[in-house]
């Protein structure tokens, strides 16, 4: 390993080859643990939900896209639910209504056999 190349003449210095590759995978396993790209957290809602239940799950989705998660809504249906999905897509409005700024849909809501899912990503 090369220590001095434009010197005269140059200095170069015997490196330890397993020493090296250890403090290369360190670095690496250090990249991925900081790194969190593409985690996403999952909110679960009901079309009968609670007024307080809603208001916790709101400030839990603002903290999570505050800290840089891409959060998934998922409303599930029992039973006869699923003939009121609109009771579900109404309940998304409110939910973006509640975020405000703190939230972008990156596509509309989607039914995924009985559950309504929308993907949040944090406005920065």
């Amino acid at each position: 390993m090369l220590i001095a190349p434009a010197s005269k003449p140059p200095v170069a210095r015997i490196a330890d080859y397993g020493k090296l590759r250890y403090e290369l995978q360190k670095k690496e396993k250090e990249a991925r643990r900081s790194s969190k790209g593409g985690l996403t957290k999952e909110i679960k809602l009901s079309p009968k939900i609670a007024q307080h239940d809603f208001d916790v799950r709101a400030l839990k989705t603002r903290e999570l896209l505050e800290k840089g998660f891409k959060v998934k809504v998922n409303i599930m249906f029992r039973g006869r639910e699923m003939a009121h999905k609109e009771l579900g897509h109404r309940l998304l409005e409110r939910f973006l209504g509640v975020l405000g700024e703190a939230a972008k849909a990156e596509a509309p809501p989607k039914m995924e056999g009985r559950n309504l899912n929308l993907m949040l990503s944090p406005k920065k």
